[in-house]
């Protein structure tokens, strides 16, 4: 499906998304924020740097729709479907796959979380003998 920039991205636009949003900085910075133009915005332009032209819009939108594959091809898996599959699965599954599909869907805003280290290191103590 054509997104709102009109032309179809190619396999190795999509790679170079990838590789840029696969960059720890970029996604903490995703992680952190639901307002993120400023972030597409420099992603577009590292994409310029590969000789791709899309704005940051179109990387955004991209980005999410991605996203949004990957977590339900990854739910289908959780619940024993193989059928969906998707192309870049295992490229976004290094960078998704690292937060738990709770967290995922959890609002990006939500402050009764715990950090997780508190409960990890609750736990390490309870076991050491």
């Amino acid at each position: 499906v054509a997104n709102e920039g009109g032309k179809h991205w190619t396999v190795n636009e999509v790679r170079a998304l990838i590789r840029i949003w696969s960059d720890k900085n970029i996604q903490q910075q995703l992680e952190g924020t639901v307002r993120n133009k400023r972030i597409f915005e420099q992603v577009a332009a590292r994409l310029q740097k590969f000789g791709i032209d899309r704005d940051w819009k179109q990387c955004r939108t991209k980005y999410k729709n991605l996203k949004h594959e990957y977590k339900s091809v990854k739910s289908a898996q959780v619940s024993g479907s193989t059928s969906k599959s998707m192309k870049f699965f295992n490229e976004l599954d290094a960078i998704l796959g690292h937060c738990t599909m709770e967290q995922a869907s959890k609002s990006d805003n939500e402050e009764s979380e715990r950090p997780p280290e508190w409960t990890e290191a609750k736990s390490e103590k309870d076991s050491v003998g």
